[in-house]
């Protein structure tokens, strides 16, 4: 068994009722969840996925869709009817008692929904309790536990009790316990369903962070598909027991499996979930600074368009404008720098499309999408960028570049092209 990932859950079904093992024979066979009822109840039903070391795995569904019985069957708490889990490369399923125990303290804690907390022990105490059944020293586990508790903002109340809190710092408490015990894996059921929705929110913000500075595996079940879009990595969707789509947030919400799916994502805010890259287009209208005013004619004459990208090795410098080029070549400039505007609005490929609107608000120029490195992968025309959050086709062109149409007439660029000769980039065509 490979370690390649940290969780493994492989051809899970979980029945209950008085002939659990007669019914998975015919749920393998084709039946339906309600052609077994009187076998049993089919709680879950062939689920299989696996989760990477350090994401954020959420699995979602509406109650009575199995995603609780899923993540009992992952640390043991409840023992699959058919089908395996390997956490770590271990098999939990098929472990013994104490080798259980062991996988549990080493490598997965818990999160619940209800915060679970220990009333008559401190905050302190309380975070330092997992380390406590792990057999750490007194003075050890209360500094490990008070520093995941500054980590979580909570600094200041090591010394209250739970009654003392209100949901949310309850709830940081009970997060605090499961990082301060070391495991590699949090497996977090409903963890803020009961807050309200300010403190929900802050808190899924916070998990984000924390996720993001220590590189823990999560395994994150809830109800509410915002909440999933947000904090998941990637997403498995459960209806009925079975697992009927399992992607990242943009592939779930781009590219829905069925119906089902689709109504789930229709009313999700499209403009938080969608990144740059998911929605951005081919960067065709394009040309090197060698090219010089001769490549900026070239590009303009060919693409039709009214604005383009400037490149320098392959690095996105800014926007031209064919009414700035025309301007120089009456001129007798020849130095494309000149007018090279890095007013044009630019954004990461992994930016959310509430960035991309707000650069759009700020110029009529599409938006460049830059990666690290400098380079031009890709723009948003608005058309597009509309298009995407109203989940409707553009109707740009095959190919579309952008969405600002040439303003300066043909015939005045081809009498600028005759009038700056063949040039040095000639042999280049001057299109990147």
């Amino acid at each position: 068994m490979s370690a390649e990932y940290a969780i493994e859950a492989i051809g899970l079904y979980k029945v209950f009722g008085r002939n659990p093992k007669a019914a998975v024979e015919r749920l393998k066979s084709g039946a339906g969840r309600s052609e077994v009822a009187n076998l049993g109840t089919a709680a879950v039903i062939d689920a299989s996925f696996a989760v990477k070391p350090g994401e954020i795995f959420v699995v979602m569904g509406l109650s009575g869709s199995g995603k609780s019985t899923v993540i009992r069957m992952l640390n043991g708490l409840l023992p699959p009817t058919a089908g395996d889990v390997l956490v770590q490369g271990q098999n939990v399923t098929r472990a013994s008692a104490a080798e259980l125990r062991r996988i549990r303290r080493a490598s997965v804690s818990m999160v619940f929904q209800h915060f679970a907390l220990l009333p008559h022990r401190s905050v302190l105490d309380n975070a330092a309790y997992g380390l406590e059944i792990q057999g750490v020293g007194r003075e050890e586990r209360r500094e490990r536990a008070a520093d995941i508790l500054r980590r979580v903002g909570l600094d200041d109340r090591l010394d209250a009790l739970p009654e003392e809190l209100s949901g949310g710092m309850r709830q940081r408490v009970g997060i605090a316990r499961a990082l301060a015990a070391g495991t590699d894996i949090l497996l977090m059921d409903e963890a803020f369903s009961a807050l309200d929705p300010l403190i929900r929110r802050e808190m899924q913000v916070q998990l984000v962070e924390l996720q993001q500075e220590l590189g823990r595996t999560i395994v994150f079940i809830t109800h509410d598909l915002n909440e999933a879009m947000f904090l998941g990595d990637r997403i498995a969707v459960m209806r009925d027991g079975r697992i009927v789509q399992n992607g990242t947030p943009e592939e779930i919400l781009t590219d829905p499996a069925n119906d089902y799916v689709a109504q789930f994502v229709q009313d999700v805010d499209r403009a938080r979930v969608l990144t740059a890259a998911s929605v951005m287009e081919p960067p065709h209208a394009t040309s090197p600074v060698s090219a010089g005013m001769r490549g900026a004619l070239r590009v303009m004459r060919d693409q039709q368009v009214g604005t383009f990208a400037v490149l320098e090795n392959g690095r996105y410098l800014g926007a031209v404008s064919d009414r700035a080029v025309i301007r120089e070549v009456k001129a007798g400039r020849t130095d494309i720098r000149r007018i090279v505007s890095d007013t044009q609005p630019a954004v990461h490929p992994e930016d959310p499309l509430t960035d991309v609107v707000e650069r759009s608000v700020e110029s009529p120029m599409p938006v460049a999408v830059v990666d690290a490195r400098g380079r031009l992968v890709g723009v948003i025309p608005r058309v597009t960028l509309l298009a995407a959050l109203g989940n409707v086709p553009a109707v740009t062109r095959e190919n579309p570049i952008i969405d600002v149409p040439a303003t300066v007439p043909a015939s005045v660029i081809t009498e600028a092209l005759e009038a700056v000769g063949p040039g040095s980039a000639a042999k280049e065509g001057g299109v990147a």
